[in-house]
This record gives structure tokens, C-alpha cells and sequence, in this order.
């Protein structure tokens, strides 16, 4: 059997349904680009995500926002550095925070009381608000008072995780050359949702423009949510093609998990990952399942 090494899982999600604030998990189900929200796990643990990830070796994990209630953010944020403390895990958090209210600052300083806060994921348009978008799309991060707010988080030495299919990627770059200092970590592979032909060009575009600002690193994360009947074969050109544009020393592997788990285990999804970068070199795959995230958030 193969010995897998080490590995970091660069984005999962936990929630609480108990004892915190999910709006999203607690009105009616609806269809969205994962798949249907009725069919998550209610409450998803700990406990879970270190079951389901049993066998893959996963020395440390990086928890991102899960759409807790925006009202009281530093909520799930102090939730999960408790877990922290506690089990150790997660060892990095993505915390929300909304970058155009005036009193960021003071929500980002309640986040960075928690050890583990690295920084924060805020989707500035959903594939849903892009599809009904029409002409040249611009998102929040175009706003004056949301690239204050980032601005912000770039001087507290703070991270942020970016939700950007193809139509925001040309206004992300912009946002990456604007602030050089700032990382910015591209979730889901760019999101190549439209498959066509034409969707394909444009992601691949975007892509390589986004590549071009270095303060910018990817995620192999959420690919099934695009291919919900995924195989190896349907999963390797989009893999490889991502971390050909981005380079090996910007790329690594998350689980997405319990998303990815409408479609999927963590242990064949983790599989077919490790299967299809075989032909890399051990450090290859060392930097793109441990290093790069470790350096990325800190941990």
C-alpha cells in the first residue's frame, strides 16, 4: 500500500448547527452550483471532517467561512479556535468579514484575538448573481469603500481567500496589482463552471491574467461542484491545466469537504488528486499537498 505523506487540506468548512447561525442551512433547501443544500450533513463536526478524512493523512487543516450569520462573524471565528485549543484543528481559520462597512477594522481586530485568524473569504458575486448579470460585469471589489476595507486587511498582515470565476477575474487581477503586498488565494480552480467551448476560453484567460500578479496563489478545491459525476479522466485537464498556468509553486489541494461530499468521499477525491500530478516529482507534490499551504497561511 502507498505510504501518503504529510498533508495539509488547504479548505474545508465545519459547522455548528446547534449552537450557531447558518441562514443559509436553515431555510428551505435550494439548487445551487454544489448541488442541493438539503443534502449537506446537519450539524458537520470535527468528529466528521477528521472521520472522513481518515486514511489521508492530514496533518493540519485550513477551515474556511462557512456562511455563519454576517451579522456576528467573529462568532465562528472564536467558535473554531475553541476547536482549536481544544483538538487542534483547525490550525489556520478564514474568517468573513464585509470590507465596505466603516467599522471593518474593528471586526477584523475581534478575528485576530484568535490565534489561528489569518485572514478572510467575502464572495463579492455568486455564480447565481453572475448569471443573471448582464454587459461588462463589475463586483463589489470595483466599490471605493471595498478596496479601503481591503486595504485595511493588506496593512493587519492579512490574507484574503477570493471567490472569482471567469467574469471577475480581469477586476480581481486589478485588485492584486493595486495591492502587491496582499495575498490573495483563488478558491475552486477559478470556478470553471460553463463548459462550453467559449466558457473554457474565458477561464483559461482569466486565469493566465491572474497568474501574471504573484501575490496570488491557487486552490485545487470545489472542482467536483463542477462536474458532479466527475471521473480522474474528467478532473485531470482542468488540474493540470490550473497548476500549469499558476506553476507548482503557487498550487495546492484542499478538500472542500463536506461540499465536495454531495459528490464524492475525501479519500477517492484526495485519491484522484494524488493520481493525477503522479508524474510530478516528490517535491512536486510535497509543495502542492503540504508546503504551499503551510507557507500560504502560516502553520
Amino acid at each position: 500500500m502507498m505510504t501518503i505523506p504529510p498533508t495539509i487540506d488547504a479548505h474545508h468548512h465545519l459547522w455548528d448547527t446547534a449552537t450557531n447561525q447558518y441562514p443559509w442551512l436553515e431555510g428551505e433547501p435550494f439548487d445551487a452550483h454544489f448541488g442541493n443544500s438539503g443534502d449537506l450533513p446537519r450539524p458537520y463536526t470535527l468528529d466528521d471532517y477528521l472521520a472522513d478524512a481518515a486514511g489521508q493523512n492530514i496533518v493540519k487543516s485550513v477551515h474556511v467561512e462557512a456562511s455563519h450569520d454576517p451579522a456576528d462573524p467573529v462568532r465562528e471565528t472564536w467558535w473554531l479556535q475553541g476547536l482549536a485549543d481544544q483538538r487542534g484543528f483547525p490550525h489556520a481559520i478564514v474568517g468573513f468579514a464585509d470590507l465596505t462597512r466603516a467599522d471593518v477594522q474593528a471586526t477584523l481586530e475581534a478575528h485576530a484575538e484568535s490565534a489561528n485568524f489569518r485572514g478572510i473569504r467575502m464572495s463579492t458575486m455568486t455564480p447565481a448573481q453572475l448569471r443573471e448579470a448582464k454587459g461588462d460585469v463589475r463586483s463589489k471589489m470595483s466599490e471605493s469603500a471595498w478596496r479601503d476595507g481591503f486595504k485595511v486587511l493588506g496593512d493587519m498582515g492579512l490574507s484574503f481567500d477570493l471567490q472569482a470565476p471567469a467574469p471577475l477575474m480581469a477586476e480581481a487581477a486589478e485588485v492584486a496589482a493595486a495591492f502587491p503586498d496582499t495575498p490573495i488565494l483563488l478558491t475552486h480552480a477559478g470556478l470553471p463552471l460553463d463548459r462550453s467551448e467559449a466558457g473554457m476560453d474565458a477561464w483559461r484567460r482569466g486565469m493566465r491574467l491572474m497568474a501574471e500578479r504573484p501575490n496570488i496563489a491557487l486552490k485545487v478545491t470545489g472542482v467536483p461542484m463542477t462536474d458532479w459525476n466527475w471521473t480522474v479522466e474528467s478532473l485531470r485537464p482542468i488540474v493540470l491545466e490550473a497548476i500549469d498556468i499558476f506553476g507548482v509553486e503557487r498550487s495546492m489541494f484542499g478538500s472542500n469537504f463536506p461540499i465536495d461530499g454531495l459528490h464524492s468521499s475525501f479519500g477517492t477525491l484526495f485519491d484522484a488528486y494524488r493520481v493525477i500530478v503522479d508524474g510530478f516529482s516528490d517535491d512536486e507534490q510535497r509543495a502542492m499537498f503540504h508546503d504551499n499551504a503551510a507557507r500560504s497561511y502560516r502553520i
